[in-house]
Order: C-alpha cells, then structure tokens, then sequence
C-alpha cells in the first residue's frame, strides 16, 4: 500500500530491494527494460558504486517522537496518535479529513487524494505513526498528506535519507537499491598511504565510513554541516572526486603527449614575419608572449593542445595568423574553424586582407567552407583543399564534414571553443593523415577563472591575452528599465546625427522562434517610423545567407545606421564606428553574453555606450540571478571580473557548457570554496600516476566510469 511506503519499517535492516536482484546484482537487475530497474538506469545508477555515490538530497528525522503540544508551526514532525475521527468531505473539494489525538492535544490530517483501502486503514481508533509538516490555524493543527504507518515498533537510530528520483521509482524501494549497492560496492582505499594529508583532515575518515554516515546520520550531527558540506565525511568525497578528476586529467595530458604531430619551424624571413612587417598596426606586448608560446609548442613534436583566452577585442584573431603562416611556411595546412557563418566570415575577411598577398605567390589561398555554399562553389574549394592549394581553410562546422579531405593538415584553430561538442572537435583532430595529429589551437572570448583552469582544463595548455589594444574606447553601460525606451530612442537619433552606428539586440526566445522573429521584426518597425530618413536594417537566424552577408555588408560599409538584430552578432562583429550597443530584455541574456555582445562597440575612437534595456515584468521586480548579472555589467568592464562572477552565479557546469563540452561535471566539490582541496589533488595526482599506476587507474574507473574519454577532446 502507498502509505506503508512513505515510512520504511525501522526493524527490517538495509538490504536489497523487495525485487529480486538477478546474479551479478544491481548491475545485471538494472538492464531490465521498464519499472523501478529501467529507472535506477535512467538516474545513471548501474553500477554498485554509483549507488554508494548517489547521496541523499535531504534527511528526515524519524528518530523521535514529538507530543503536539511541543510542536511549531512549520516544524516537520513525527507523532503517534489515535484517529478519533475519519470522514469524506465534499466541500470546498473532495478529500478525506482524518482527525488524531496524541494525548496533548489534536491534529486534522488532510488528504485530497487517497484510495478505499487508505481509508481502511485510517479507521477510528488505529494507532498511527504519522509524519508531516505541522500547519496551524484558527482550528487548531493540521497536516496535508502525511505520510503515515502503524504506531510501534524500534525507532530509526539514523536519520531517513531522502533521494532524487523518478516517478515510477519510490523512495522506499530506492533507498532499499542504495542500502544494498553500498554494501555490495568496492570500496577499498585508493588513496596511497605515502600520498600528502589533505586540508582539513579530507582524508582522515575511510571511504566505507565516510558514505555509510552521508546515507544514514546519526541524529545529533549538526545539519549545518551536512548541508553545506563541510562535514569530515563530505570532504572525504571531495577529495576523493578531484583526485579522480585531476588523475584523469594528468593521464589525458600524458597521452596526448605521447602523440606525434609535425615539427613547425618559423624561419627566418618567413611567411610568419612577412605578415608582421606587412600589419598595419604593431603587436601589443600581450599578444607577442602569446604568439612566442605558441610558436615554442609548434616546434616540437608533440601535438599542441593550448586555450588562447583574451577579452572580447583583445587580438585573438592576429595570434591565430601568425600561428597559420608557421604552418604555412613549413609547407602544411591550416584549418580555422568558427561557430557561426557570421564569425566565420569576419575571420575570413581579415585573414584573406592579411595572408592572400603574401600567399599569392606561393601559388596557394585562403579556401572558404560553410553549409550554405552552393555546390559548384563547395566542390571547388573541397579540391582546393584536398590538393594543398588551400593552404589555409576557413569555415563552419561544413570543415569537418567526412568529404573534406586536406592534403597535409598541421594546425586546427577552433575559436568560441565551448560552442562546439566533443566529437566535432574530435572529428577536426582526426582529418590529419598517417596517423599523426594536428596542432590544436582552442580560443575563446570567455576568460577561464583560475579555479576552472585548474580544474576542467589541467590538460592543456593556457595563454592569456591580458591587455587590449591601443585605441580601444571604455564602454559606459547604463542600466534603463523599458519604460524609458523613448529617452533611448533619442540617444540612438543623437548618435547617428553625429554619424555614428548602432546596434539594437533582442533576445533569443528558445520556446519560440516565431516570438523571437516577430519582438526583432516589430522592433525593426517601430524604430524605423521613429528614424524617418535613416536606414534601419534587420538581422536573424532565419533569414537567408544572401540576405543576411548582404544587410551586414550595408552595415560594415556605414550605409546603415541602425542594425536590429537576434544575438547572430554576438562574436565577431568588427565595425569601430559602432558606439552605441542596445540591449533588450537583457535580464533573459547570460552574463557572457552580454559581456561579448557590449564587446560590438567601444572599438574605435569614439566614446561609446551600452544601454542594457530591462523589464521587471508583471511582479514588478527583478529575479535575483537576473539582478546580479545586470549589477555584475554595470560595475565592471573587465572580462575576467566577469567570467569570476558569471562561475558564481551559475557554477562550472552551466559555465562551461557541460552539454556541449561532454566534460564530467563535479558532483559533489565546489570550485568556489574548495580551491585548497583542488590544489592538493593537483599535486597528488602525477605522483600517483607515477609511484601507484594500478590504484590511479582504479579510483578514475570508480568515479568517472568512461567519462574520461571526453577529456581527449
């Protein structure tokens, strides 16, 4: 019956659950299709460990008895008492009212959903266990859908653990799979006697010890300290997740350097210092220690496996040339590869300025690759590629495609990294033939906090571009609520009689592209009527290749005054003209993105500015994530202060763009406070590897199963 299940028998020990688990356990019961063992798959818990892993969200305390007349209101609490009264009621809904008395006083227990045989069994003068959250008012005590059993019987000695489920898998038979997967599942220590204590004493409790007190706690632990998780036993799981994750990590980094990839020489007078001496601008400091990194890594004959990260503006794109023109020089190829056709193009268009003069009489060019080409004009750039005479490819996801075949690909350039999922990246490091791997070059506007560095990224390599070029305006960002889109308007009509450009964004609705389409194409209208005489042109996702290259080549010209767009110009976009940035409804955009779309203006001499429009909407007021990105906006320029703040308002795996990187999330540790127990692992983890290779191998396979494949991307 339903109500037996929400309060387990405290006499029965832990043990498996009342379905009886074929050989090999919950492993092979898991593999059933369909009831409570198609979802215990569905959670991810096949395995024993995974179970002995998946710990409670919250306790309950059944531990003890409460007399009503000691109770609050609000308290959750467990009585037993004698049901003096049940009956239906039919006013003002349908429901069965039970009223009980513990001798102190009385408690009315509420069910609007309850079948005969529950009735039964709330019969005047049963004896119940019944626990709930107590509710009081002008009648007296009252809980609704208790849970319930019969009085009697041993109390728990622990708290009841309470875990994320499905529908179709109860509490009761969930925590009964947990119980027998802890005590079934290896648990021997994988830690090394000889390794260095870890902050806190993390590793002070045993393994078995430290999930067996997380499943079941005795009731005067402090809950603070479950909760927040600085309890010994919980830092005894954080310690033993970042260890897997760095050990993973470490290995990857080991068998990625163990790869053979072409040696790439800058000679003197080459390719590489041709197009510094013919750039029309010098390098900043920044940028010439990262092209010197870069360069160093080439030489050798390990694969290359560096992040470029800078601030939207900072001069990625020129590293990324310079980079290119070694492998060029050296006689390979170069394929760069974007997110969007927009970016892709903006890359195009500069690196053809700068490398088809210097490429022309070698008798080799720039090829460009997107999906929207035309098949004659596809067909003859993939036999510019797979002859050489491209020596430099740029493009969409269309670079990977299995038709693309390139003569002697070197160097692979993915700029916005974290747009592009594991196997694309994947299928780019595997067009080099013979075996061999290319050079890899990740880049990305968002600034990596140190922390993530550490963590999600301790395979690789990391340069830092950490200063603008000269020239580069401050933005002011000004926040405006919607109903002052008139003074806004001015703003824009005052700009663009001083000949400048501006932008207007409106967000992405993912719900609805019809509702996105129409919020852009009303806008477009409205501002349109407001600007006789000036040309407002409109931008989005839907609208054809042709006629998109076409509104933004009016723009880029200077034709256009005004460019009403969905967030296609997030990145790339280069019009220095361009000094006012328009942001509608920026409490629905991320924090980077609207970090990378303010990145569109403050590019040339002129003083520029970001208005960022919000609405509170029918509530009046702001949400509280919502708040404190506009805040973080308002108050800082820098894109490290704000990739810090944007890891603290949405954490790593939100951050980082789990879906897309594939990369194993933590569970358990956070980047924010347990940066110590981070560094620990870091250090731990190549002694490991060297001094305990079998117990590195199975604490990985212990906590992140074949998750580490990902980490090769």
């Amino acid at each position: 019956m339903a109500e037996k299940q929400a309060m387990p028998n405290p006499k029965k020990p832990p043990g498996r659950p009342k379905v009886s688990a074929p050989p090999g356990g919950a492993d092979a019961a898991s593999r059933r299709p369909g009831g409570p063992d198609a979802a215990l798959r569905k959670l991810g818990l096949e395995r024993d460990i995974d179970l002995a892993l998946h710990l409670p969200l919250r306790y309950e305390d059944e531990t003890r008895i409460v007399k009503l007349r000691d109770a609050r209101e609000g308290d959750t609490v467990q009585i037993e008492a004698t049901v003096t009264d049940c009956q239906i009621q039919y006013r003002p809904r349908r429901q069965l009212v039970v009223t009980v008395d513990d001798g102190s006083d009385t408690c009315v227990l509420r069910f609007f959903s309850f079948y005969p045989s529950q009735q039964k069994s709330l019969a005047v003068g049963a004896h119940l266990r019944i626990r709930g959250e107590l509710k009081g008012g002008f009648l007296g005590w009252q809980m609704v859908h208790p849970g319930w059993r019969a009085a009697g019987g041993e109390l728990p000695q622990a708290l009841t653990p309470v875990y994320s489920t499905v529908a179709s898998l109860p509490q009761a038979y969930l925590r009964k799979a947990v119980a027998s997967g802890l005590e079934r599942a290896d648990l021997r220590e994988t830690i090394p006697p000889d390794a260095p204590p870890a902050p806190g004493d993390a590793t002070a409790w045993p393994l078995r010890r430290a999930l067996q007190f997380l499943h079941h706690p005795t009731p005067e632990v402090s809950l603070a300290a479950l909760e927040d998780r600085s309890h010994p036993a919980w830092l005894r799981l954080k310690a033993e997740e970042l260890l897997a994750q760095q050990l993973s990590q470490a290995r990857s980094r080991r068998e990625h350097d163990a790869l053979r990839a072409p040696t790439l020489q800058a000679g003197p007078g080459g390719l590489h210092e041709q197009l510094l001496a013919a750039l029309p601008f010098r390098l900043t400091g920044a940028q010439r220690r990262v092209s010197e990194e870069i360069a160093a890594n080439l030489q050798r004959d390990r694969p290359m496996h560096r992040l470029l990260q800078g601030d939207v503006g900072s001069g990625k794109t020129i590293v990324a040339a310079l980079a290119a023109a070694i492998a060029i020089d050296a006689g390979w190829q170069c394929a760069l590869m974007a997110p969007t056709e927009i970016l892709a193009e903006q890359h195009f268009r500069k690196l053809i300025g700068w490398l088809e003069p210097l490429l022309a009489p070698r008798g080799l060019r720039v090829a460009w690759l997107t999906g929207s080409q035309k098949k004659k004009e596809r067909q003859a750039m993939l036999e510019l590629v797979a002859s050489g005479e491209a020596a430099l490819v740029v493009g969409t996801h269309a670079v990977i495609q299995e038709q693309v075949q390139f003569k002697a690909l070197a160097l692979a350039v993915i700029d916005e990294q974290h747009r592009f999922g594991v196997e694309q990246r994947l299928a780019l490091r595997g067009k080099l033939r013979d075996g061999g791997e290319p050079h890899l070059l990740m880049m990305s506007a968002t600034p990596i906090p140190r922390t993530l560095a550490m963590s999600y990224y301790a395979d690789l390599d990391v340069s830092t571009i950490d200063e603008l070029p000269p020239g580069r305006t401050p933005v002011v960002t000004k926040l405006i609520s919607d109903n002052r889109r008139d003074e806004v308007v001015e703003r824009i009509r005052a700009q663009v009689a001083e000949g400048r450009q501006v932008y207007w964004v409106c967000p992405l609705i993912e719900e609805s592209e019809n509702l996105d389409l129409t919020n852009a194409t009303a806008t477009h209208e409205a501002l349109g009527a407001a600007l006789p005489g000036v040309m407002v042109g409109l931008l989005h996702s839907r609208m054809p290749g042709p006629e998109k290259k076409a509104v933004m080549s009016l723009f880029t010209g200077g034709q256009m005054a005004v460019l009403v767009s969905t967030t296609v110009i997030e990145v790339g976009v280069d019009v220095p003209n361009a000094s006012l940035m328009v942001i509608e409804h920026a409490e629905r955009f991320g924090l980077s993105q609207l970090h990378q779309l303010r990145g569109r203006v403050g590019r040339g001499a002129a003083a520029s500015a970001c208005v960022l429009l919000y609405s509170a909407g029918d509530s009046g007021r702001l949400g509280e994530t919502a708040r404190a990105r506009l805040k973080a906006m308002a108050e800082t320029n820098d894109g490290f202060e704000i990739a810090r703040r944007d890891l603290e308002i949405r954490g790593p795996g939100e951050f980082l763009g789990a879906r897309q990187s594939g990369a194993p999330l933590l569970r358990f540790a956070d980047l924010l406070t347990d940066g110590p127990l981070l560094e620990w692992a870091r250090a731990a983890a190549p002694a490991m590897l060297d001094r305990h290779p079998g117990l590195a191998e199975q604490h990985v396979a212990r906590w992140l199963g074949g998750r580490q494949d990902y980490l090769k991307a």
